[in-house]
Order: C-alpha cells, then structure tokens, then sequence
C-alpha cells in the first residue's frame, strides 16, 4: 500500500511532509510507514481518501482497478446501466446469480461524521485507606 499513497503524493505533486500535513498526520507517522515500521490504518486511509475523493478505495487497499475513480464524486450510482448494454458473447462464462448481480450493484457509501471533543465531567481518586476525593472541573 506504500507504494500506492506514494504514486498519490506525487499525482498533488506534495513533499510527504505536505501530504502528512494535508491528510492531518505526523510526518514521522508516514515515514514509519514508508520505512515498513508500521502498517497504514483504516484511519489513514479513509483520511487520504477524505483528502482526496477520486482516489479509488479498491486500488489504494487492494491494489484492484484505476488509481482514480471514474465516477464523479457524489453521484448516485446507475443501477441499469449494465443491463442497457448489448448482450456480449463469452466463451466461458460463468453463472449468474441474484448474488453476483447484487454484488456487482451495490457500491459501498462513506460517511464521514465529525464528533465533538469529550469533556472531563469530574475524576476520582481512591486512596488505600478506602476514601476518595472528587475533582470537578468550573464550568
């Protein structure tokens, strides 16, 4: 996957350093990963991809498809398109199913969701003689 997100630095044409600070990473945390220090996470990647929409999920996890996604962002997907076409003759072809159709339709929707900060309601510490104190903060 190093490679991937390395062929995407140079198509924004960034420094790691300016693609760590676009994605919101430390640098030294991608440095770990182009060294093979670290694995990228899930985290990371929804982030490239938040940062950059026409990166296609498949290619950057799998290394499957086109680097871009060929479907502009934000469009529903068309769910007759493969049935307008010509019919096409296979040699070996295999058997469609209902499971393979509804595969091959279903297109996977990222939401991401911005969470409010939590904030310290009050902390506790306990003592070895059995007490405790209460420390809430002023609000």
């Amino acid at each position: 996957m190093k490679d991937r997100i390395i062929q995407i630095i140079q198509k924004e044409g960034l420094s790691n350093a300016e693609f760590a600070e676009r994605i919101g990473v430390s640098v030294s945390s991608l440095s770990h990963i182009f060294n093979g220090r670290n694995n990228p996470s899930l985290d990371l990647v929804m982030r490239i991809h938040k940062a950059c929409p026409y990166v296609n999920l498949n290619w950057l996890l799998y290394g499957e498809g086109q680097m871009e996604d060929k479907k502009p962002t934000g469009s529903a997907p068309d769910l007759f398109s493969q049935f307008s076409e010509e019919p096409k003759m296979a040699e070996k072809v295999a058997p469609v199913t209902a499971e393979s159709r509804i595969e091959s339709v279903i297109q996977p929707e990222i939401r991401y969701i911005e969470k409010p900060q939590p904030k310290i309601t009050e902390i506790r510490i306990f003592f070895d003689n059995g007490t405790y104190e209460i420390f809430k903060p002023e609000k």
